[in-house]
């Protein structure tokens, strides 16, 4: 095996070995033909390189779901990802003073870009937005949390407010109903002081119709600064580009959010901003300096190549380039005659049909909300079989299924990667052996 594998230390070649060998005999004690010693020593070798993989392939997303959790939810910025390579592989000066050569503040520019494009006095980066909103809301302490009975979300994962409100250390005061909440019904618990921090959560992840009621957010600040309390606004996916001219719904924006008396205001970096997974918090600056100064903070601080993704990505949108160089906005903006033509070209190489389609913004935003997209529909044979092979192909690629067929939606995919989709879908479509 050594000739095989040049370097490797001595204790992983005996493991690995033992591995095979020990397979080969679970082989043999069920009648399957020996292996030859060099095939034994080939699978060892290819094992041993195996985990130097990251063990996650890329993948062709021809759902239709822009922000897709099961595959990752937002593609980084080209730029952002870049970025983070070049910094990794190396020493940078993450919390040392060019100038004086001395320890300094952690690298801020991720935080400054965020003061910039919200308007807020001070910001902070967490490793996700649960735990941006968990430090947040700890700013109660032992006291009271007092939140909407329409707003007591679960935000994924099996996670609930209620929980991150009570693993905080404060106390969760409800107030109105599932439907309707008015800006009175928080008075009682402000006023008597069991309740130190108001806490609304934007319903990012689903939609309520009908005989509904929220409280004006202005009114609701108002009556909480009265009382000495603060307001913490969770947005959830937080998008810093106004989604109504893109034919989609009014997403909040943390800009709007803290003009309307929000004290802080948390949101994620890997949804609709379109960067890598952190919590973004924005608000008050005494606020956030004793964000910074909690013993939790530490543990849910966001490592070098994070803050490195963020800053690039949020200095994307202060450049004024999101639309073409953020994957989720550019493929919010693709105009539809590009997808179009996109979708007969790729039609003509696969047998398929180019259709009209919707797509869908995912990852727990805009519920409901779809945009006019065009893609190929591919017939002719079982399409749960054909969905498989597209899956287990090289590279991946994951698609849905709608009346019968297949369908590939070309606004989430990339236009680069089109070459690369008809190569997969003629794989994919070739007859098998027998």
């Amino acid at each position: 095996m050594r000739p095989l594998v040049d370097g490797a230390d001595s204790h992983a070649l005996l493991a690995t070995a033992r591995e095979v060998v020990a397979e080969e005999a679970l082989r043999l004690a069920a009648g399957t033909a020996p292996r030859a010693p060099q095939d034994l020593a080939s699978a060892a070798r290819d094992r041993l390189e195996s985990f130097r993989m990251p063990g996650l392939a890329s993948v062709i997303n021809a759902t239709g779901v822009i922000v897709h959790t099961n595959l990752g939810r937002a593609p980084w910025p080209a730029a952002a990802a870049e970025a983070v390579v070049e910094v990794a592989s190396d020493y940078l000066l993450l919390e040392l003073d060019r100038e004086s050569g001395r320890r300094g503040a952690r690298f801020r520019l991720a935080e400054e870009h965020l003061i910039a494009l919200t308007g807020a006095e001070d910001a902070l980066v967490t490793n996700n937005n649960a735990a941006a909103l968990a430090l947040a809301v700890g700013l109660a302490g032992r006291g009271g949390v007092v939140v909407s009975r329409g707003e007591l979300v679960e935000i994924g994962g099996g996670v609930r407010i209620p929980d991150i409100v009570r693993r905080a250390g404060a106390r969760l005061v409800e107030v109105g109903t599932t439907n309707r909440t008015r800006t009175a019904d928080y008075r009682e618990p402000l006023e008597t002081g069991r309740a130190r921090v108001v806490l609304r959560v934007h319903r990012s992840n689903f939609r309520q119709e009908g005989f509904v009621e929220d409280p004006d957010p202005v009114a609701l600040a108002r009556l909480a600064h009265e009382h000495g309390a603060v307001v913490v606004d969770d947005l959830g996916s937080g998008a810093l580009l106004d989604t109504a001219p893109f034919g989609l719904a009014h997403e909040p924006m943390p800009a709007e959010r803290l003009a309307a008396g929000a004290d802080l205001v948390t949101f994620s970096g890997d949804k609709l901003v379109g960067g890598p997974q952190a919590g973004l918090i924005v608000g008050r600056a005494d606020l956030v300096a004793r964000l910074r100064r909690d013993p939790l903070a530490r543990a849910m601080r966001p490592d070098k190549a994070t803050l490195v993704g963020v800053a690039m990505t949020l200095g994307i949108y202060r450049a004024g380039r999101a639309t073409t160089e953020i994957p989720v906005w550019r493929m919010i903006a693709a105009p539809i005659e590009d997808l179009r033509r996109r979708a007969e070209a790729l039609a003509g190489t696969v047998a398929g049909q180019a259709i009209e389609v919707r797509t869908t913004v995912g990852g727990g935003t805009l519920p409901g909300e779809t945009l006019p997209s065009w893609g190929v529909a591919v017939g002719g044979r079982s399409p749960k079989r054909l969905l498989d092979a597209l899956r287990r192909g090289s590279p991946p690629v994951v698609a849905r299924i709608e009346a019968g067929a297949v369908i590939l939606d070309l606004r989430t995919v990339e236009p680069s990667r089109d070459a690369h989709l008809a190569d997969a879908m003629r794989v994919a479509l070739a007859p098998g052996p027998g």
